[in-house]
């Protein structure tokens, strides 16, 4: 969500009359994030998200908007998108595919207790359950063939240790992949990106969960290893704290049941969520773009994570 693409308020102002949503009141590039071109637009009817996308392309971005819509159809919070007078959610605004969704309330707890943490995992049930009858088939853009491809064009920047690592966790998770358990695991369209900075709060209570630029149809069991990996860590260390783990686990088993084949492999998903954020940092870091408001993560808080579930499994 950084500002790649700047806009001024006059293109914005021509673009809305596209809507039935009044006239711009306020706009606000935002920082965060490194993937889209992302701003609050605020009108005399409503508070959005303009999302301008980079590097998805028009014909991906139906699965992401119809799988919002879906969910919230569903009674899931989450960004709506907003059609235009002729019902098309997705637009185009200076030469690149973009979106208007409504903007949730609330704010980020960078600091969850076990509270948030159990309503992250309930949450995360009722998604999963409301995408199985979700008809989009995109698969994870980030999954393991986007690793496997990428992970030869940082191996140049890394230590022996960590190309090493990197090298001999790839040939483990390829080996899990080709699994007859891992083919028998529940998957759906899922988030895949279920950060603290993707969830908002109204106090102690999840108002919504937004940034479904990473969906895509995976196994339940790595959205919720995602999950885990950082709602319920010590960021300095990577270790989990059992209290938050638990909160997380056992309010999303309140909903939904895992499989005997899915706990077995928790650890081994715990280690595939580890790895492809630690992939896709180190290409963010190592491989970056230009932009206007963009501070890559730090790619050595991932390695920390896939070090520990390594060191625990």
């Amino acid at each position: 969500m950084a500002v790649f693409t700047p806009l001024d308020a006059a293109e914005v102002d021509s673009w809305l009359d596209r809507f039935d949503l009044g006239t711009r009141t306020d706009l606000q590039g935002i920082a965060s994030g490194i993937e889209n071109t992302n701003y609050f637009l605020s009108t005399t009817q409503g508070r959005f998200v303009l999302t301008l996308f980079e590097r998805l392309q028009a014909e991906q971005l139906p699965f992401y908007l119809g799988l919002m819509h879906h969910l919230a159809a569903h009674g899931i919070p989450v960004p709506d998108p907003m059609p235009d007078r002729q019902g098309q959610t997705l637009h185009t605004l200076k030469g690149k595919p973009a979106a208007l969704v409504t903007r949730l309330q609330g704010r980020s707890q960078l600091q969850p207790e076990p509270v948030h943490c159990a309503q992250v995992g309930h949450w995360l049930a009722r998604m999963h359950l409301a995408a199985r009858d979700y008809a989009g088939t995109q698969p994870n853009l980030r999954g393991l063939a986007w690793q496997t491809r990428t992970i030869p064009d940082i191996l140049p920047y890394l230590t022996a240790d960590q190309r090493t690592l990197i090298s001999t966790e790839l040939a483990h998770q390829t080996e899990v992949a080709a699994s007859p358990a891992y083919a028998a695991l529940p998957r759906s369209a899922v988030h895949a990106d279920l950060f603290r900075d993707n969830v908002l709060f109204e106090g102690d209570t999840l108002s919504g969960v937004f940034d479904f630029y990473f969906a895509g149809v995976d196994t339940w069991l790595f959205d919720l290893a995602v999950a885990l990996n950082d709602w319920c860590i010590h960021l300095q260390t990577g270790e989990f704290d059992a209290v938050r783990f638990d909160a997380l686990l056992n309010a999303y088993l309140a909903v939904r049941s895992m499989s005997d084949a899915e706990h077995r492999l928790l650890p081994d998903a715990l280690r595939a969520a580890a790895l492809r954020f630690w992939t896709s940092r180190l290409a963010d870091y190592h491989l970056p773009r230009d932009a206007h408001l963009l501070t890559p993560h730090d790619p050595i808080h991932f390695e920390r994570v896939l070090r520990q579930r390594i060191a625990s499994a």
